[in-house]
């Protein structure tokens, strides 16, 4: 994706709605309405979309681009993700403890004692709570709750984020408990289940 320095994703283009070109969007701006504000959308192949109309319907928006006019075209769409450039997003806007999910990639990863865990790598959310993907030097990537527990302090300015590493399932609280090199518990051993996610995306 050339054309943008620092793509965040808005949203996934899903299945074609009616016969007009709408299409149904999974969209990840904290007011799904606010889809269309931020100005065109680009594509990874480098194609550029104008919402001309959206409204709201059932965990999507129902969307219509320009140049997308009926339903052959919008079906063609189903699985596009849609970009805008971070430099697009209003930090102004944003209260002192709230930030981009965007922001959060390349922070360094660290608990209270100084350990380094490595960075934040990507940030998903696969309908359960956001999770935080760290990755240490020659290491595996790892899956970390991002909640209240597991996330302690962001330091934006700083470049690092604090966690507590039990709430965030990297170490156990009880060392009779089977974990893998890598802190993370072993498919034997008792298994921890993900609370609640925190924070505000884009």
């Amino acid at each position: 994706m050339s054309k943008l320095e620092n793509p965040v994703l808005m949203g996934v283009i899903g299945a074609a709605q009616g016969l007009r070109g709408e299409v149904r969007v999974k969209v990840f701006t904290a007011d799904p309405l606010a889809f269309g504000d931020y100005g065109h959308l680009h594509s990874a192949d480098g194609r550029v979309f104008e919402v001309l109309d959206l409204r709201e319907a059932k965990n999507v928006v129902i969307v219509r681009f320009r140049g997308v006019n009926d339903r052959t075209a919008a079906e063609a769409l189903n699985g596009l993700e849609l970009f805008i450039d971070r430099n697009a997003l209003p930090d102004e806007d944003l209260d002192e403890d709230e930030f981009f999910y965007a922001d959060l990639e390349g922070l360094d990863v660290f608990d209270a004692s100084g350990k380094s865990y490595g960075a934040v790598t990507a940030v998903f959310d696969f309908g359960a709570g956001d999770l935080l993907e760290v990755k240490g030097p020659g290491k595996r990537p790892v899956l970390i709750p991002f909640s209240e527990a597991a996330v302690l302090e962001i330091d934006l300015e700083a470049g690092k984020l604090l966690i507590d590493p039990i709430a965030a399932g990297l170490v156990d609280e009880n060392p009779d408990d089977p974990f893998d090199p890598e802190g993370r518990i072993d498919r034997k051993g008792p298994q921890k289940k993900n609370p609640g996610s925190k924070g505000d995306g884009a």
